[in-house]
């Protein structure tokens, strides 16, 4: 019944323009419930030729073409709005660069996930010879890095062109150009060719990300990769040094290591800063003990490049200043990001930036300068993810053009890092939330648990572990879920939602869990940490 109303809705809309001329239609289709309890959907038709009654060229002029940015133009276009996105990668110091969609699909979550998944897959063929499946030795396992990297490769051209059409299809016009602000209003527009030209928008929306971090060091500009390479190299990096200990240098050391390569993180200060450092732990010894080498309290000091083609890297340690060195075949770069706000000239109109970070200082995605706005990566403070980023485009976008209420909420949002055992959380780290509300105010249920797919080929268990921190007194609301084991990110999604309904200890208690499972082990969490008793389980349904 609803598809029938959205279709003689549409041929309603064109009759209406055919006759009107150039201008806006607008109606509601009711969709099929009670009229007590229908939810209205609005659709808007405008032509895109007409000039606005602002006077300006574009509703929405949006600078940076990656998740958050295609959100906001996507939504401003069903709401009736002229809006153009401009889109220009420039080519990391190893000269790679790629199409439309931004780090996410390009350099980040996706290939990211894809790499993860190859190794997970390398795993369980070690594993499924003990469960009968006759498989070739071990050692003849082996991955073919040129075949990954093509069908990974692929897979992103395909989101590039399916992106592309939706923009076509949605009628936003896309730039393929470098975008620059001249005033709260104009973007310079710099295409491929030379070509330049001025928009000028009611509002402009930065959206451009940011880029990897390249330190002080001599030599490594010229002999190091990014994140922005490595899911690109045509051939496999071999021995390779991550400098860097957040999660980008975790995940991309995890599967190198487990793909059979051998893989050394040079850590500064601490692993995941950030993130609860009791699951910091339990990673970096899950990944010692799965051979992956860890440089604590170390900084490069130089690298050279070797006759050979390896570098040779030279590290002070930062404990006793004594001097090492050792020679790799890739140097990988994952000490940090940095926004691409200067380079957008966005504190040349006046747009206010952390002065350390030069990152946007924001209130609910509006900058200081009215008519110029931002999300994602770029804003202070916030959440780096793509989810964040999507979210936050939509909403700006209904509250611009649509009279929308609902503002961002950048608390207690769900995220994993992939690591071969992967690490999911939501809400507070222990830390942070006894630094709130005082240790005393605060309980900590924990558990080591063993998942039931581990027992058969007998992987060690000893990192699979749950916690839960929430306030001491009844009815205990939860604070944060951290959780260590195999899909991280599968059981975190739904225990988010719960956390943004409220969710309680109590009721997480009385919550009977999927029998057997790993994320069931959150309802049968019954130990503090305040009680001092052993949380090492005695028998997988004890």
């Amino acid at each position: 019944m609803a598809l029938l109303a959205s279709r003689l809705a549409s041929r309603l809309a064109s009759r209406l323009l055919t006759f009107n001329g150039p201008g806006e239609v607008e109606f509601v289709l009711i969709r099929q419930r009670s009229l007590a309890h229908s939810n209205a959907t609005r659709f808007r038709f405008a032509s895109t030729s007409a000039r606005s009654a602002h006077g300006y060229d574009y509703d929405l002029v949006v600078i940076g073409g990656g998740s958050g940015g295609l959100a906001a133009a996507k939504e401003a276009v069903l709401l009736g709005k002229k809006v153009a996105v401009l889109d220009f990668v420039e080519p990391s110091p190893r000269g790679t660069t790629w199409g439309l969609g931004g780090t996410c699909v390009n350099v980040g979550c996706i290939p990211k996930k894809l790499f993860h998944q190859a190794a997970l897959l390398g795993e369980s063929l070690h594993d499924a010879g003990c469960f009968g499946w006759n498989i070739p030795e071990r050692k003849s396992i082996t991955l073919d890095w040129p075949k990954l990297r093509e069908s990974v490769q692929n897979h992103i051209k395909s989101v590039n062109w399916v992106l592309r059409v939706e923009l076509r299809d949605k009628k936003v016009e896309y730039i393929n150009a470098k975008g620059t602000l001249i005033d709260a209003h104009t973007v310079h527009a710099k295409l491929k060719n030379g070509t330049e030209k001025e928009l000028k928008a009611n509002h402009i929306l930065l959206a451009m990300g940011g880029r990897p971090i390249y330190p002080d060091v001599p030599g490594a500009l010229e002999n190091c990769i990014s994140s922005d390479d490595i899911f690109s190299l045509p051939e496999a990096p071999g021995k390779t040094l991550v400098i860097g200990a957040g999660y980008i240098g975790l995940e991309c050391a995890g599967f190198l290591n487990e793909f059979g390569m051998d893989a050394t993180v040079m850590v500064r200060s601490v692993v995941l800063r950030g993130f609860d450092q009791q699951m910091a732990n339990l990673i970096t010894e899950e990944m010692t003990s799965r051979g992956v080498k860890f440089l604590h309290k170390s900084v490069p000091v130089s690298m050279e490049k070797q006759a050979d083609g390896k570098v040779k890297v030279t590290w002070k340690s930062l404990a006793d200043n004594s001097v090492s060195s050792d020679v790799f075949d890739t140097i990988l770069m994952a000490t940090g990001r940095r926004p691409l706000t200067l380079e957008v000239r966005a504190d040349q109109v006046g747009v206010k930036l952390d002065p350390q970070s030069h990152k946007v200082v924001s209130d609910r995605e509006l900058t200081n300068v009215p008519s110029i706005f931002a999300v994602g990566d770029i804003l202070q403070g916030k959440p780096e993810l793509t989810p964040v980023a999507i979210q936050a485009g939509k909403l700006l976008a209904q509250r611009l053009y649509n009279n929308g209420k609902t503002e961002m909420d950048y608390d207690n949002v769900a995220t994993t890092v992939f690591t071969p055992l992967e690490y999911g959380c939501c809400g507070l780290s222990e830390e942070t939330a006894i630094e709130r509300y005082g240790e005393d105010k605060i309980e900590v249920y924990h558990a080591f648990y063993k998942p039931t797919e581990f027992f058969v080929p007998q992987r060690s268990p000893a990192r699979c572990y749950i916690k839960v921190v929430c306030l001491r007194n009844s009815p205990q609301k939860v604070l944060g879920m951290h959780y260590m084991g195999p899909q991280g990110g599968e059981v975190m999604q739904g225990y988010a939602a719960a956390i943004k309904m409220g969710l309680t200890m109590e009721v997480l208690m009385d919550t009977v869990g999927i029998h057997p499972t790993v994320s069931e082990e959150f309802t049968r969490l019954w130990i503090t940490k305040r009680s001092g008793i052993d949380p090492t389980p005695q028998s997988c349904c004890s």
